[in-house]
């Protein structure tokens, strides 16, 4: 018996249906974690999809019991690097056991950070990610394409339509919009809230660089309208996208997004079926620009100049943020300068990052007084840098498995788009996804990146359908 079936009106529904549609659920929701969910989920109690995919696994447990089929891709060369690079996280921690052991901070001991970390870890890395891969490989390439674009449009919709209205309460000041704002509070995993004093806008997101990340997911998605509609509206998406990125004030945020779009288009330009669409995009983007250029290029002109020169710790606005990424990374390194072959072990970056905080960091910077250094705060000294981070946790060991693994990837997305076949659009948001992805590794030192899970499972599923292909070809 491969699938239970349920007749519902004389339509059968499988279970694999109903896997189907939770995990889309699931999908729509990822930018939606500006609501206060359950401490006990840790990092996860403001992630929607926390709640809803476990229930597609749960589904998918069931399935499995009666199919007898769970699939992992250990054939693939991608995951292997993957689970050779978590391998090494453990036997990094395990060499540095017995000072692990002895590290105490913030009422935690070093064992259990690495157990906490580490979960949360395999949560992303390996529990989220075989439930995207087990649903998604049941799909074509064209199927997944058509799918999951499909559902991040509604998602981007609603995002769209909060993010509009607080662009206009707070920087056109018409307050009278607040009220339809605040509908929103109805809105499941949402809770309403508006930045008077920065004037920036996070939109269903908890703050604003929580809505750039989002705004790197779903960028590519938003993008290929442009290259499979035919209508003037193709253009709107991506517009919406680069707009979101601008009002937000996010200075990496607009930066990345940009850097999406320029590799979009020099994408646009390989093939000669695209480049009508690259001259009318350039149009479009010129007539913009001179536009906006006479009515505010004196405006323009200033705000570039001011997010460049925004990243220096001596900047009035963004000094505090500044001093303290740069401080935590710098910190940082000086860990990897002291145990630059196995780092300290996986999660045990702040117990000794502490101790090389530097002065022009931490001076009359009350982050530090308040969160990093107290204590009472519960929550430990973020790292600002994924990169950094595992230069100090897995030593340089970790970090060129870490980035051999990233540029495989990348590898695999170019040899994809070489063959021009029916997974080239897939592909070609893979590749700007996972750009954005890096990218924002430079100034976060998470995992928990949904973006990077949903995109690596797709890229497997895609890139085994290679090998297939190629097995089948040689049998011939």
């Amino acid at each position: 018996m491969d699938e239970q079936v349920i007749d519902i009106k004389e339509k059968k529904i499988t279970l694999w249906h109903i896997i189907s549609f939770v995990f889309f659920i699931g999908i729509f929701f990822i930018p939606f974690n500006s609501f206060t969910g359950l401490s006990f989920l840790g990092e996860f109690k403001n992630e929607a999809p926390a709640y809803i995919l476990p229930i597609a696994f749960v589904f998918l447990a069931i399935q499995v019991l009666f199919t007898k089929k769970f699939y992992i891709p250990f054939n693939n060369l991608l995951f292997k690097l993957w689970l050779l690079v978590l391998l090494w996280m453990v036997v990094a921690t395990a060499i540095n056991y017995d000072q692990v052991s002895h590290y105490y901070f913030k009422g935690i001991g070093g064992r259990e950070r690495f157990l906490r970390q580490f979960i949360a870890l395999l949560i992303s890395g390996i529990f989220f990610f075989l439930l995207y891969y087990n649903v998604l490989r049941r799909y074509s390439p064209l199927q997944i394409f058509y799918k999951l674009r499909k559902v991040f449009l509604f998602s981007f919709i609603v995002v769209s339509v909060y993010g509009l209205l607080e662009i206009a309460i707070l920087k056109f000041g018409i307050g009278q919009l607040t009220k339809y704002l605040d509908l929103f509070d109805y809105f499941p995993f949402t809770s309403v809230y508006l930045e008077h004093g920065s004037k920036r806008i996070s939109s269903v997101t908890f703050e604003t660089p929580a809505l750039a990340t989002y705004l790197f997911m779903v960028a590519g998605w938003m993008f290929s309208y442009m290259i499979t509609e035919k209508k003037w509206y193709k253009f709107i998406p991506g517009f919406l996208v680069i707009l979101l990125a601008m009002f937000s004030d996010s200075r990496a945020g607009l930066a990345i997004i940009f850097l999406q779009f320029f590799i979009f288009l020099l994408l646009l330009i390989r093939k000669r079926k695209h480049h009508k669409l690259l001259i009318k995009i350039a149009a479009v983007g010129i007539i913009g620009v001179v536009l906006i250029g006479v009515v505010k290029g004196k405006e323009i002109t200033e705000y570039v100049i001011e997010k460049a020169t925004s990243f220096d710790t001596n900047d009035e606005d963004h000094s505090i943020s500044n001093k303290s990424r740069f401080g935590l990374q710098y910190a940082n390194f000086l860990v990897f300068k002291d145990y630059p072959w196995t780092g300290v072990g996986y999660g045990q970056q702040s117990y000794e990052a502490k101790q090389h905080y530097p002065r022009w960091a931490t001076t009359n910077n009350w982050e530090f007084r308040v969160l990093y250094l107290n204590p009472r705060e519960s929550s430990f000294p973020p790292g600002y840098n994924i990169f950094t981070r595992l230069l100090a946790e897995t030593g340089i060991i970790g970090v060129l498995l870490f980035l051999v693994f990233l540029f495989a990837i990348l590898y695999v997305c170019f040899e994809i788009l070489r063959k021009n076949d029916d997974r080239y659009l897939l592909c070609l948001i893979i590749l700007l996804s996972m750009i954005g992805v890096y990218m924002n590794w430079l100034k976060t030192d998470t995992f928990r990146s949904f973006s990077f899970w949903i995109h690596f499972a797709i890229l497997i599923v895609i890139s085994n359908r290679s090998l297939i292909i190629i097995k089948n070809d040689e049998r011939k």
